[in-house]
């Protein structure tokens, strides 16, 4: 009927929705949406109705969710941002590392935190007891909870089952049926639109889409460096051995000075976790001192792990014979051969000590290491099995045959290869050039890994963890191939070292290329000498350079003088008295290193070898320097000059006249050193090693100070420093005394008695004396300078000098030093492209004055009271100064304020 409105029903229900009428709405039209449920519990019922169109029920079981954490997660917060960051992205994300890593744990750790995670939204599947790759489906879909129906089984089930839901799984530990995951990762999320995979393993998928996520070692404290109690105890490393070890002994309490030698356990453990675990769950047995101790065996130390946990977590032995397995028999040979190398290698240095020459075929064991196999360690591993194949050869035995130790009876018997006689059946021959692909193959399976930030030459550089080295080191043995590997590596590094000493005249000096092997040497020189090996000489002697380069002297003298003992009648006897004589004289022995340069040089005067005179002729004079013989030191540096013109080597002459220079600036002969100096920089500058040059650059500072160019000198001071490697050494320490002498004669006294006092303190504590003659010029000008400064400013910037260190006292050191070289038209490239390439919004003065006593290694109180701020004002200059520069930490800004032109001037 017209002008009626026609009767509508609820919509969940059906009955009639009652009409508002002009009464109940005032007397007006009623007006807004028309009702759609005649109650709330009908508007409910249809919400829930769409919800599960949507999404439909899960009509399948909840499946087996996520294996409850039992223990505390430690440590890896950057990684677990990272990481979910990445699954928000990825729908395939893949971690792998080496066992023990503590991927698993991880994995756990990330898929806990995923939303709806413990109710059903993350589902974990272990694969580690699986063995038969055609029963992944199967297995994934009773991990799942998922049941076969109306015909459909295997992929098709889990493909329906899994259909639109949202989900998340982890498929923990695929290495061993990596082709059967990565088949059925890839069929799942093409047809399954809302799924992703988490997956853990020695290698990756190689899924297309897969994101690749490598775990690392757990953090750790640099070695060789002075840290305080609170630094050690915020290493990652340190923080799960403490945790672990409370664990295992309620009663366990971290000792004073303990928490170092805790440090010293997890460097030696590489930081890998479940390495880290093993050791500290013996600290209810042994002191923390005895487990350090007890790493010399670490594969019989670190046992004992978790009962219910997989077999390969409850020893770190079983954790990498599982990994073992998987490799084949080239892989296996190259992977052993590699333990002796545990200073790390690039591909050339592998392919000389695991290759064996040009043919193929099946090459035996050498019977020299015989004697090794059969240790009690071994043994007590047979039932882990040591990685040989079955007599039929890799194909008698599938890649998804192989089972995780201890899980589940393997389908063969694996045991120890022999020939019929009870020795080692021939292995594979390795050939050289197969060997970069052996090691992208092993380092893919996360048993050697990447050295970053170690490749100076462009060639990466990879290492064995210490417990994989120790592991490969008993296959080796008991491959019978100990001797002969060594062998190889010893042939390699003499070359090598051979290679580095033919490179001039002054060999001693020079910088070569076994600097990246210096531990694989030392290794190669205590095998060569309990062999009574004639590589030993050679060797030694390449050891001894390096560490006189590095400043080791007392052990470079004691390699020296077993080799002077060695070598009565080589050619090499009068090398080694010279390098021998220039260690003496660094360490202040100036009888000894005379009698020992005067040795060397009878020794060469005999001989017919110019470039071998000249060496000796040049520790001779060096020799004279240090004992403050300058006249005498200046005829033996003109003799030597005169013999290395014969020899047409540029670079050895302008060592030698810079040598001279030096020598005549001594016996106040300024401007012969200068015309010499002037000679050889340009031939310095373009090929000699950085620790040359800086030495020449330091003269040519020296020589301009004498003359009064106070601009010059600094500049060729500031240059040194700049180039200096960092880190403590003596060549840092002649450039930061020129720097005192400068200072002082700007009438800069407080700035001169800082940057003595750091550098005073720095020649304690490498415990190096300076050349006599050019540590009184220096103590000279600071006892003018305290005598113009008031006692208590001496006492106050003495000890401010003492707490520069490292960064602080480089950025300290160079501040303001750049200005001046703008503003007086300085020649140096370096300082200016530094300055210019800054780059960031000018400091204000306050800004500027915080951050130059961030430089002097004030914290935010002493600033504060220097300043008369508070120190929250401070805090707020120092947000700022962080932003401005772009950096974060304290050092950086220290740093960074050295590089700034206009920086705030030396506090006098």
């Amino acid at each position: 009927m017209p002008g009626v409105a026609k009767s509508r029903g609820c919509e969940a229900c059906g009955a009639p929705l009652p009409t508002p009428s002009r009464a109940a709405s005032g007397g007006k039209a009623p007006g807004g949406r028309p009702a759609r449920y005649c109650s709330r519990a009908c508007r409910q019922r249809a919400f829930r109705q769409r919800a599960e169109r949507r999404d439909p029920p899960q009509t399948e079981p909840a499946g087996r969710g996520l294996p409850p954490s039992l223990d505390a997660f430690v440590g890896r917060e950057r990684e677990l941002s990272r990481l979910r960051t990445l699954l928000r992205s990825s729908r395939l994300l893949t971690l792998t590392g080496p066992g023990g890593v503590g991927k698993t744990r991880l994995a756990l750790e990330l898929a806990g935190s995923v939303r709806g995670a413990r109710t059903g939204r993350a589902q974990w599947v272990a694969l580690d007891s699986l063995r038969d790759g055609e029963l992944l489906p199967q297995a994934l879909a009773a991990a799942l909870g998922v049941r076969e129906r109306g015909g459909r089984a295997g992929v098709e089930a889990l493909v329906h089952a899994l259909g639109t839901r949202t989900m998340l799984v982890v498929l923990d530990n695929c290495e061993h049926l990596a082709d059967v995951c990565a088949q059925l990762a890839a069929t799942l999320l093409a047809r399954c639109p809302r799924l992703r995979i988490l997956a853990t393993g020695r290698e990756t998928l190689r899924v297309p889409g897969e994101v690749v996520f490598r775990v690392a070692e757990l953090s750790l404290t640099p070695a060789g460096e002075d840290h305080e109690p609170a630094e050690l105890l915020r290493s990652e490393a340190v923080r799960l051995f403490l945790e672990r070890a409370r664990t295992s002994d309620a009663t366990f309490e971290l000792g004073r000075g303990e928490a170092r030698t805790v440090a010293e356990i997890c460097r030696r453990l590489d930081g890998l976790p479940l390495a880290i675990e093993l050791a500290a769950g013996r600290a209810g047995s042994l002191s923390l001192t005895g487990i350090l101790h007890g790493l010399d065996d670490q594969l019989s130390l670190l046992t004992d792990g978790s009962r219910t946990g997989p077999g390969r977590h409850r020893e770190l032995g079983a954790a990498i014979d599982w990994s073992h397995r998987l490799l084949d028999p080239l892989e296996r040979v190259v992977f052993r051969r590699l333990s002796v190398l545990g200073g790390g290698f690039t591909a050339e240095g592998a392919a000389a000590v695991c290759a064996e020459g040009e043919g193929g075929g099946y090459g035996g064991g050498d019977r020299d290491g015989d004697k090794h196999r059969g240790s009690g360690r071994s043994r007590d591993r047979d039932d882990v099995g040591d990685g040989s194949l079955p007599t039929g050869g890799i194909d008698h035995i599938g890649r998804h045959d192989i089972a995780g130790p201890h899980d589940v009876a393997a389908p063969h018997e694996i045991v120890p290869r022999t020939d019929g006689t009870g020795h080692p059946a021939p292995h594979p021959l390795v050939r050289p050039e197969q060997v970069l692909r052996v090691i992208c193959a092993l380092e893919a399976k996360s048993l050697i890994v990447r050295v970053r930030g170690d490749e100076p030459r462009g060639a990466a550089r990879f290492r064995q963890l210490s417990a994989i080295r120790a592991y490969g080191m008993d296959r080796l043995s008991e491959a019978g191939e100990l001797h002969d590997t060594w062998s190889r590596a010893l042939d390699w590094l003499a070359g090598q070292a051979a290679g580095a000493a033919g490179a001039g005249a002054f060999p001693d000096t020079a910088e070569g290329p076994l600097i990246e092997e210096q531990e694989n040497l030392a290794a190669a020189v205590a095998y060569a000498a309990s062999r009574a090996d004639g590589r030993h000489v050679p060797l030694a002697f390449a050891l001894a350079r390096l560490q006189y380069g590095q400043e080791q002297l007392t052990a470079a003298r004691a390699l020296l003088s077993g080799v002077l003992e060695r070598v009565q009648d080589c050619e090499d006897r009068g090398a080694a008295l010279a390098l021998a004589a220039r260690s003496a004289c660094l360490q202040d022995d100036h009888a000894a290193a005379l009698g020992l340069a005067q040795e060397a040089v009878a020794v060469e005067r005999a001989g017919r070898h110019p470039a071998r005179l000249a060496n000796a002729l040049d520790a001779l004079a060096a020799a004279r320097l240090c004992r403050g013989e300058f006249l005498d030191a200046v005829a033996v540096f003109a003799e030597c000059l005169a013999v290395v013109r014969t020899l047409g080597r540029p670079l050895d002459l302008a060592l030698c006249r810079h040598h001279l220079a030096w020598a005549l600036l001594q016996t106040g002969r300024i401007t012969e050193a200068e015309r010499l100096m002037q000679e050889c920089l340009p031939d310095l500058e373009a090929g000699a090693p950085m620790g040359q040059l800086t030495a020449a650059l330091h003269t040519a500072g020296a020589i301009q100070l004498a003359q009064g160019d106070l601009a010059a000198a600094e500049r060729r001071f500031a240059e040194v420093l700049r180039k200096t490697p960092a880190g403590e050494s003596f060549h840092a320490l002649y450039p930061l005394e020129g720097l005192v002498m400068v200072a002082a004669e700007r009438g800069e006294l407080q700035r001169s008695l800082r940057l003595y006092a750091a550098a005073a303190a720095i020649r304690r504590r490498i415990d190096t004396e300076p050349e006599a003659h050019w540590w009184g010029q220096v103590e000279e000008v600071v006892a003018r300078v305290k005598e113009r400064v008031h006692p208590s400013g001496v006492s106050a910037a003495m000890a401010a000098g003492r707490r520069l260190r490292g960064a602080r006292l480089v950025a300290y050191a160079l501040r303001g030093t750049q200005a001046r070289s703008v503003v007086h038209g300085s020649a140096d490239d370096e300082s200016r492209g530094r300055v210019a390439a800054i780059g960031h919004p000018p400091l204000t003065g306050r800004e500027s004055a915080v951050a130059g006593l961030v430089a002097e290694g004030m914290t935010n109180q002493q600033i504060a009271s220097h300043l008369g701020l508070s120190k929250s004002t401070v805090s707020s200059h120092l947000d700022r100064v962080r932003d401005k520069l772009g950096v974060r930490s304290r050092t950086q800004i220290a740093v960074r304020v050295a590089g700034r032109p206009g920086g705030p001037e030396s506090g006098n």
